[in-house]
């Protein structure tokens, strides 16, 4: 099987790379973390525009897709530029309703792809989570509790996070949207593809962790000497980028299993995920550790990319659970 991306893929992610260089992204962040969402959404319509969120809508809803391959390029360079706000549940959220169609999909797929409006999603099943990530930020909150979809009315209190810009939320009340045996299929669905988004989410951040950990220990001294010169630093450094190559072609796998709507795709996607997001945090405690005291700091703006890698490590799916779905006969954990 063929892993490497065409011209015309390489060309979209070198696009995405221009866009988000020239945005700022760590301010951005920052406004986001602190509940300005004015920025946030200046680059979403930005990123919008490049197709980016149309990547997982239907072209019979106005859509360029399902194109898996090409939503994790973009979700790569996403983590990479760690670009704030609901971006995996907003694909997510476009994969369910592209499934279960009807009025519902009809009124808010159009929008979800043009980035006129911003969604999230909270999935209520066993291993899931409560909470909804920027239910504050988001137009839309589609819940998903067994085999009902409904969107939320409210949302609670933003509760504390190890990452301040992923501001989540417990959905409040909200109006069923459908019902029936076909919501939990569609679920599962947009589930994997939320996991596949965060794999490739995660990559993209560990890369871009690591290029700055390079470039800081080729910078800092000690006993006159740069400390990126020393034997455990770059042991270490080749520990994480050895971690990071390994993921890569998982990710890979796991979006063209989703293209060809594979039975085994939700092993590949599990896989992807734990390789990735392991990875990724591996490369957190190492450009951590290599940054020394300076790491913990608010201001260096490498500690932006720090505190995104452990929430993404368990967000869409834990470890313990994607391994025991690489592991399960069924694929299902």
């Amino acid at each position: 099987m063929r892993f490497l991306l065409d011209d015309e893929q390489r060309e979209f992610a070198r696009a995405l790379d221009g866009l988000l260089g020239s945005a700022g992204t760590p301010g951005v962040v920052r406004s986001w973390a602190c509940g300005d969402h004015g920025p946030g959404r200046a680059l979403w319509g930005r990123l919008a525009q490049a197709g980016v969120f149309a990547l997982a809508v239907p072209e019979e809803h106005e859509g360029l897709g399902p194109l898996p391959v090409e939503l994790a390029v973009a979700f790569d360079e996403l983590g990479r530029h760690a670009v704030p706000g609901p971006l995996v549940e907003t694909v997510a959220a476009g994969a369910l309703l592209g499934r279960l169609g009807g009025d519902t999909a009809r009124a808010w797929l159009p929008q979800l792809a043009s980035g006129k409006a911003v969604a999230s999603l909270c999935v209520l099943a066993p291993g899931g989570s409560p909470y909804a990530l920027d239910a504050d930020a988001a137009d839309a909150v589609f819940v998903v509790d067994g085999d009902t979809v409904r969107l939320a009315r409210s949302h609670g209190p933003v509760q504390p996070s190890a990452d301040p810009a992923r501001r989540l939320a417990r959905p409040l009340g909200g109006v069923v949207l459908t019902q029936g045996p076909a919501v939990e299929v569609a679920a599962a669905h947009a589930a994997d593809v939320a996991a596949l988004a965060t794999a490739a989410q995660a990559l993209g951040l560990g890369r871009a962790l690591l290029e700055r950990t390079v470039e800081y220990v080729r910078l800092r001294t000690q006993f006159g000497v740069a400390v990126g010169s020393f034997q455990a630093v770059k042991h270490r450094l080749a520990d994480t980028l050895i971690a990071l190559e390994f993921a890569q072609p998982l990710v890979h796998a796991a979006a063209l299993a989703l293209a060809a709507d594979d039975p085994a795709a939700g092993r590949e996607v599990a896989a992807a995920k734990v390789s990735a997001c392991e990875a990724a945090y591996g490369a957190a405690r190492t450009a951590l550790q290599l940054h020394g005291a300076v790491g913990y700091t608010d201001e260096l703006d490498v500690s932006l990319w720090i505190r995104k890698a452990r929430p993404l490590r368990t967000a869409w799916g834990t470890p313990t659970a994607c391994r025991a779905r690489v592991l399960a006969p069924d694929g299902r954990g």
